[in-house]
């Protein structure tokens, strides 16, 4: 296989990305453009908050940059349930077939497969077509949760002549940065359909429709000296209209129903967004979010500014990765191994969850392969085995180095933007990198002349987790956590380089191609 040719490192871009030509353009205001399949940068007018033009096939130019098809993904994207429901429909238009958990899996060799689980965790996988049950999968795990504020089951709240809506924090956000942002709502409903069945539907009013107004430094004098630390159950609730007289009157009405646990000209708004009668209206799962869309920044268009980055853009490079390692009939004709991503939930407040990495979704799901590729005859050593022989990446954004905070970082491991992906290492395992699965990785990354950058937190500070040991642990899977270095996080706008998700993107696609041969020439328990 030709080698993948090293990006610049520089903090400039592609001719694509000129700013001359981008500051000659003609601009409006960011809009939402209709979604093809795929799409990548027009070499002619380059834009801040999505990319179009024409689609083309995934993975016809192994050069070709995929941050304009990331935008279009983190702006179709609020919420971990529109999150996979773009992985769904991405992968049905590559061509992979969708499997229920609830019915038998008919797999064959050289077939592509998913399924989702709660609409917020997908798995997918490709078989090779030389594949013999006890080969190894080939895995890259990210989640699709972010931090962020949801409504409460009974949200309608009233103040000073306003309405408000009540809100949980979840996860652990930069909360002070959710204040004075145009916010709106995104999620999910179930809707009591004309059969009197219930459907599944998401919802998003991308028109700002909430805020949370700061307070008039005229009235907290001290906020620049002593700091801003809202109380987060009273100061943290968006504002959402002038209280009128008859929701003043609605207010005092004793006999609320459940469908009141909202305010009525909320539920207007979602029963317009979803084309239905309020009263249809029967579970609500909403998460507040920021309506300024993802886009370029920087003098050199070599950022990108948007929510939701942490973890994202990992999961975008991993769906994107497996389905561009297989996009033609050929690329498993060799392949002995299973590739596969696995998005889970929850991470943001511990995995332990159906839907989230502490379920033994992924491994129910690989045990099940096994078993059916294997026409049921196997043994529970066949699993073992393939288990023996697999490798995990544990995908989730790092930590770069602040150059205002440039101390918080330990000095010789301070990851840069634009310089790659980064290994994560802790001696007390929150992250699951070993010194083995770590070679490994970086084995694949010099294979392809690819960047790689490595991090460990300094001694006298805490460090964070990924879903990297959960899985690990769970069935003794050998691990590497490794992500893209950025800014901001946990804020509600965050920031990455450019040249890293293309970067990211080539070293999982390197990954599943090249790891068996990578693999097979190291012994360790021999």
């Amino acid at each position: 296989m030709a080698a993948i040719a090293r990006l610049p490192l520089t903090h400039s871009l592609p001719s694509i990305f000129n700013p001359s030509s981008f500051l000659s353009q003609s601009l409006s205001f960011p809009t939402y453009l209709h979604r093809s399949p795929f799409r990548s940068f027009s070499s002619v007018s380059p834009i801040l908050c999505s990319s179009h033009g024409d689609s083309r096939s995934p993975g016809s130019d192994s050069n070709a940059s995929i941050v304009g098809d990331l935008l279009d993904y983190l702006n179709e994207s609020w919420t971990q349930f529109h999150a996979t429901a773009e992985a769904k429909r991405q992968l049905l238009a590559a061509g992979f077939d969708l499997l229920s958990e609830n019915e038998d899996w008919n797999l064959k060799p050289g077939g592509r497969y998913f399924f989702t689980r709660n609409m917020s965790c997908l798995v997918a996988f490709a078989v090779g077509e030389k594949y013999v049950p006890g080969n190894g999968f080939h895995a890259i795990a990210a989640h699709t949760d972010s931090p962020c504020l949801k409504l409460k089951p009974k949200s309608a709240s009233s103040k000073s002549g306003y309405l408000m809506v009540n809100v949980q924090t979840y996860g652990g956000g930069l909360w002070h940065t959710w204040f004075d942002r145009d916010l709106s709502v995104a999620g999910r409903a179930i809707v009591r359909a004309s059969d009197g069945s219930f459907v599944h539907r998401l919802v998003k009013v991308k028109r700002p429709l909430l805020r949370v107004p700061s307070l008039a430094i005229h009235l907290d004098r001290t906020v620049n000296s002593d700091g801003f630390k809202p109380n987060l159950e009273t100061q943290l609730v968006p504002l959402l209209a002038t209280k009128s007289d008859e929701s003043s009157a609605e207010s005092k009405d004793k006999n609320v129903s459940s469908k009141d646990a909202h305010h009525p000209l909320l539920m207007q708004i979602l029963s317009d967004n979803l084309d239905c009668k309020v009263e249809d209206i029967v579970s609500l799962e909403l998460n507040i979010c920021d309506t300024q869309p993802s886009c370029l920044g920087g003098a050199n268009n070599e950022f990108i500014f948007s929510g939701r980055l942490d973890n994202l853009a990992s999961s975008f490079c991993a769906l994107r990765a497996l389905i561009d390692s297989c996009e033609s009939p050929e690329s498993l004709s060799t392949e002995h191994d299973i590739r596969m991503i696995a998005l889970f939930d929850n991470e943001e407040v511990g995995s332990d969850s159906c839907q989230g990495a502490g379920a033994p979704t992924m491994f129910q799901a690989m045990r099940r392969i096994v078993s059916s590729l294997g026409n049921m005859q196997i043994t529970e050593c066949t699993f073992d085995r393939a288990i023996r022989k697999s490798f995990l990446v544990s995908a989730d954004m790092a930590h770069g180095v602040h150059p205002n905070f440039a101390d918080k970082h330990e000095e010789n491991h301070r990851p840069q933007l634009h310089k790659g992906l980064v290994i994560k290492h802790n001696a007390n395992q929150r992250y699951a990198t070993s010194g083995i699965t770590s070679f490994l990785f970086k084995e694949v990354a010099k294979l392809h002349d690819l960047p790689i950058q490595e991090f460990v937190v300094r001694n006298d500070m805490g460090c964070g987790s990924t879903i990297g040991p959960i899985l690990a642990s769970g069935v003794g899977i050998r691990t590497v956590d490794c992500g893209i270095a950025q800014l901001s996080m946990h804020s509600v706008r965050e920031i990455c380089g450019t040249d890293d998700i293309d970067i990211a993107y080539r070293h999982f696609k390197a990954f599943y191609r090249s790891f068996s041969s990578v693999d097979k020439k190291l012994v360790v328990d021999d």
